[in-house]
């Protein structure tokens, strides 16, 4: 292999001689460590920290530790400890004597929250009803027993039966195994009953860990359901202080309904009566930290426009021991970091209804400030709108990339477009309640621009103009297509780029390179046909000065429904970072102003296709033939990553073997086994059904096939 092919295969930019050895040290470490749960890399931050002014270009950005603080950078956090790790953070330990529900400062009292910065699971909520759209009372009602403070309570008002139900959402699953509720200790009812004497009389509080498909439910019939697991119905309670204890879980939603006792003569009737009961503080307990927490950065201004590089992080995985925060190396908690990038402050765009009842763009202030929100029917619906109200709020994908993916890898390049402005969104998540990660910092690289901007648009070959802009082609199917490229520079110092890099998701096959005006077929310096990238170093970099139009042609197949073509551009012999190509019009001879390509089947095909084996039967006996099997397949219509295993079943069903293979994307596949089951030993001769299973979000798929084992 050549000098030029290796820097290319093995680096997304040139880096000095000590920072190769950092990145060798970086790449030793982490296959060490691999299939590891731990993941400390202190020993890594100081040796890139030691060699960062070596490269002039790159620099670091970072949260925690040196860099930017956790707490004072935050929107919005759910359950995230500041204090126990100084500079560092960690999901909260809850020791199971203090009420959790009053560890969450924000409650929203309605089921559909018109705040601009709602997101499910970052803000909870407490509503009555179906729904809590009761605008006369729902603010001064269920927050007040959420707020901390017994004193404060919510007062008894008329009303009948069927709105007596409350719903608490905390937002993220935390372990509980308790459930109560207590009286106010001061003041008096109207009739001169001691508020601490106002007990509950007749209840049923039920739960759920994640969200209930009857919370849905409710939005059209507007009546009481159940939560999945009821823990407690009372038909006749004494106690001023309620105290409902129940196996330890996970426990996200919780409802309570007020049921008519026998001492409840109006009310259980059904007429509208002040009824019974006055809570002043409701409780949720359980030791240990939740199923998921979150932390959210402000949108951080960067200062100047720049490219962006690998993200790190530091990270320790936990466990309480005996009441201690304690590292091991087994933990059962994970940390997944999602980023975003503009070029402007926010990444929504807002708008007003006009007098047609048309949209129009507005700035974020006059929507906040001088509109008002439309009304909203009881299933949370907007009505239709006027002119002086609230209309749409859409992304500005323009000027800001959407969240990557969660990104789990030390070292993964961050998949973000240049930009002046990030986002971070952090996931802490757990599978046990005693086990959790502390992060102490996260650092990205980042370079400035190589061009003011590089835009690309992909079309197939044969149909650089499609029909709606759409290009579209069979899932499977060896296509070839025209990638065209094209930069602008804006200033003397950005120095440009010679290596084109595209991410087609399947093994590419290059076909040929074109650039100057008009453009030529001209051969490129290098190719690199990787197994699921395609790399091009152009003969002659493309600068300011040098800025000629850039086609690539080149014929892959596509496995899934919406494929992106993402590419970056970067130059190989600089100490530089790539940059991202953006959709566009980068030439008048394709119509698409897109990277994306549409897949569709000719028949509907299954999300498993073309299982086969290297052999019909294996044989496991040390002669070189037939020892190991090659399972090959081909992943179809998958978004991301998922889950795969391959399971072994004997003639009776029952699975005898297998192995997690990790997470695979759309595309083929091969996987290799050598007849064993999970204990080592060898299974014996005969006849097995061999299946590859693919775990979706809500289903898992099955492709199956018989082999014969002999030895």
């Amino acid at each position: 292999m050549s000098p030029i092919g290796l820097s290319l295969r093995n680096k997304p930019y040139r880096l000095s001689e000590n920072l190769n050895r950092v990145k060798e040290s970086l790449a030793t470490l982490a296959t060490g460590l691999r299939g590891k749960t731990v993941y400390k890399w202190s020993i890594l931050i100081a040796l890139a920290l030691s060699v960062a002014p070596a490269a002039a270009q790159i620099s670091l950005w970072k949260m925690g530790g040196q860099g930017l603080a956790w707490s004072q950078n935050d929107s919005s956090e759910v359950f995230i400890d500041f204090q126990t790790f100084p500079g560092s953070i960690a999901p909260t330990y809850f020791d199971g004597e203090e009420n959790i529900l009053s560890k969450l400062p924000f409650w929203s009292p309605f089921k559909f929250p018109t705040d601009l910065s709602y997101e499910d699971g970052l803000i909870p909520r407490v509503w009555r009803a179906a729904n809590g759209f009761y605008w006369f009372t729902a603010g001064t009602l269920t927050t007040e027993w959420v707020d901390g403070d017994s004193s404060s309570y919510s007062p008894p008002v008329a009303r009948g039966i069927n709105s007596e139900w409350y719903t608490f959402d905390v937002g993220v699953p935390v372990p509980a195994n308790v459930v109560g509720f207590y009286t106010p200790p001061h003041g008096f009812r109207a009739d001169g009953t001691l508020l601490r004497d106002d007990i509950f009389k007749a209840f049923e509080v039920s739960i759920a860990e994640e969200f209930d498909p009857v919370l849905n439910l409710e939005n059209n019939d507007n009546d009481y359901h159940r939560l999945e697991t009821l823990i407690a119905d009372v038909p006749l309670n004494f106690d001023a202080n309620v105290q409902l204890e129940f196996p330890k879980q996970y426990v996200r939603f919780i409802r309570l309904r007020r049921n008519p006792s026998i001492d409840d003569k109006a009310f259980a009737s059904g007429q509208a009566n002040v009824q019974q009961g006055t809570i002043g503080e409701f409780e949720l307990k359980g030791e240990g930290v939740p199923k998921r927490v979150f932390y959210l950065s402000k949108i951080i201004s960067l200062g100047r426009t720049v490219n962006f590089g690998r993200l790190f992080w530091d990270a320790t995985p936990m466990r309480m021991v005996k009441g201690v925060p304690t590292p091991v190396d087994d933990a059962q908690a994970r940390l997944a970091i999602s980023v975003r990038s503009g070029r402007d402050d926010d990444p929504n765009v807002y708008h007003e209804f006009t007098d047609t009842g048309a949209e129009r763009t507005v700035s974020r202030a006059r929507f906040e400030k001088d509109l008002k929100q439309p009304d909203q029917t009881t299933q949370g619906q907007i009505q239709e709108g006027k002119p002086g109200l609230r209309a749409s709020i859409i992304y500005d994908q323009d000027n800001w990339t959407f969240w990557s993916f969660p990104i789990a890898e030390f070292g993964q390049p961050a998949p973000l477009e240049r930009g002046n402005h990030i986002q971070v969104r952090l996931t802490f998540e757990s599978s046990s309640f005693f086990d959790f990660v502390r992060l102490d910092s996260l650092w990205i690289e980042t370079a400035p621009p190589l061009a003011s901007q590089v835009i690309g648009e992909v079309a197939r070959f044969d149909e650089p103009t499609p029909d709606g802009g759409l290009t579209e082609v069979y899932l499977g199917e060896m296509t070839d297509f025209t990638y065209d490229v094209r930069a602008q520079f804006d200033g003397a110092t950005q120095p440009g780029f010679d290596t084109i890099r595209i991410r087609t998701g399947s093994r590419p096959q290059f076909k040929r390179l074109e650039m100057g005006q008009p453009l030529q077929v001209i051969e490129p310096t290098e190719v690199i046909e990787a197994e699921s990238e395609l790399v091009v170093r152009l003969p002659q970099s493309i600068t300011r000065s040098r800025n000629e139009p850039v086609r690539l042609v080149f014929g892959t197949e596509v496995f899934i429904f919406a494929n992106t073509f993402a590419g970056e551009v970067f130059d190989a012999n600089e100490e530089s970072l790539p940059q991202q190509i953006e959709a566009g019009n980068a030439s008048d001879e394709i119509s698409t102003n897109s990277l994306r390509v549409l897949g569709g089947a000719q028949d509907a095909g299954a999300p498993i296709e073309n299982l086969a084996f290297s052999s019909e039967v294996l044989t496991p006996n040390g002669d070189g033939a037939n020892d190991v099997l090659a399972i090959s397949y081909t992943l179809f219509r998958l978004p991301g990553p998922v889950p795969v295993a391959l399971n072994i079943y004997d003639l009776r069903g029952i699975r005898v073997g297998g192995l997690e293979l990790g997470m695979q994307g759309a595309g083929p596949q091969t996987v290799h086994w050598d007849g064993r089951d999970a204990s080592g030993e060898l299974l014996v001769p005969g006849l097995y059904v061999m299946e590859i299973a693919l775990k979706s979000e809500f289903k898992t798929f099955r492709h199956q096939q018989p082999l014969g084992l002999a030895y």
